[in-house]
């Protein structure tokens, strides 16, 4: 799909090229790249558009923040980009600070494949972004969004919350899940997710 779709600078049009192209409408940036203007922005699309990040990297599977922008939540990628083992082999943390690297192996369920690289499913990664510790606040505006993308979302985050040990952040999950309609109540959040994506169109 990245061959296909996405222009990366350097490859067969140069930075000067597409930022032209980019002042004429033709393409957008999307990610490390740009996509043509006209073109759907799929979560398949939004993935190959990162996949210059890992380059290398065979075990990778972008997860947390990167994961909920893969999957339709805000509007500009994350940064900086979250990335977990898709394989149980430990990443090696990469030398930029665009890139956080989270120890935990992925269970094969949690992780799907689109554009050419693995990501964790929308449970899982609804899951991850409210239990994993707040030293990133944006996380849980995140969460927020991407709960918005998806009605279903927020019974499937429940039923595999239930499947998992009851380790740190579980509660945190729960009392987010049941506050946006897990157990028949309404959400409680009000304005909340509209800052929420305020906040992150601003990033």
């Amino acid at each position: 799909m990245r061959d296909t779709f996405l222009h990366v600078p350097g490859a067969r049009l140069s930075l000067p090229e597409l930022a032209a192209a980019r002042l004429d409408g033709d393409v957008v940036e999307l990610g490390e790249g740009y996509a043509p203007a006209d073109l759907v922005e799929t979560a398949a699309l939004r993935a190959a558009s990162l996949i210059p990040l890992v380059a290398g990297m065979r075990d990778a599977a972008f997860a947390g923040m990167t994961a909920a922008w893969i999957h339709g939540a805000g509007d500009a990628p994350p940064d900086p980009h979250e990335l977990q083992s898709a394989t149980g082999h430990r990443l090696r943390a990469p030398t930029t600070r665009r890139i956080i690297v989270h120890d935990p192996v992925l269970d094969p369920s949690d992780v799907q494949h689109l554009g050419g690289i693995a990501v964790t499913t929308p449970e899982r990664t609804l899951i991850d972004l409210l239990r994993w510790p707040a030293t990133v606040p944006e996380r849980h505006d995140w969460a927020r969004l991407l709960a918005l993308t998806d009605p279903a979302l927020i019974p499937r985050a429940a039923a595999r919350l239930a499947q998992l040990h009851h380790g740190p952040g579980y509660h945190r999950v729960a009392r987010f899940l049941a506050g946006h309609g897990a157990d028949g109540r309404p959400a409680e959040d009000g304005d909340a997710p509209r800052d929420a994506a305020s906040a992150v169109r601003r990033r």
